[in-house]
């Protein structure tokens, strides 16, 4: 799969990327506000096993968000179940160097495009950490809106965060 963007090209992972898969991922200030099936540190094996869970994931739509074909980020669609599966929900991550240029929003731009037209998705939306600023930025200057903040609803690294829930339509 291949989604060209306005600031990037967005394409399914591949062996290659691994070492900048490492390279970008394996770095505290993305992993804080991510997951924690996003490890930190990132490893070597930590990549390989991704490359190999994206190549099996049939129904989702985790894609390398690249420049020149080198693999600086990450972004994916993980859709619903039974009846929740006209909408999916977006994550993306981008390597630290390539903050500030526009490119996480020419994806997030892209992969939405792509989850309406070609997924028939109704819904996509998104729970970045309530203080991640910038991720909600990125998302609010795609056209999602701010549906509510959900209370004490995770945590990381011993600590209770509120999320933020943002959602487009079709």
């Amino acid at each position: 799969m291949r989604i060209e963007c306005e600031n990037c090209i967005l394409r399914n992972w591949k062996p290659s990327d691994i070492e900048s898969l490492v390279e970008n991922a394996n770095n505290y200030n993305i992993a804080i506000n991510m997951r924690d099936l996003f490890p930190h540190p990132y490893t070597l094996e930590d990549a390989q096993n991704w490359i190999k869970v994206t190549a099996s994931q049939e129904k989702n739509c985790f894609l390398a968000i690249t420049l020149d074909d080198e693999a600086i980020g990450g972004i994916g669609l993980s859709i619903g179940e039974d009846i929740e599966r006209i909408s999916a929900e977006v994550g993306y991550w981008l390597g630290e160097k390539y903050w500030g240029n526009g490119i996480t929003s020419s994806a997030l731009k892209g992969i939405v495009e792509y989850g309406f037209n070609v997924l028939c998705l109704e819904r996509i939306y998104a729970k970045p950490l309530e203080h991640n600023t910038a991720s909600r930025k990125v998302l609010e200057k795609n056209g999602f809106q701010l549906e509510g903040i959900m209370k004490k609803s995770v945590i990381k690294e011993g600590k209770i965060y509120n999320q933020a829930l943002y959602a487009v339509t079709k």
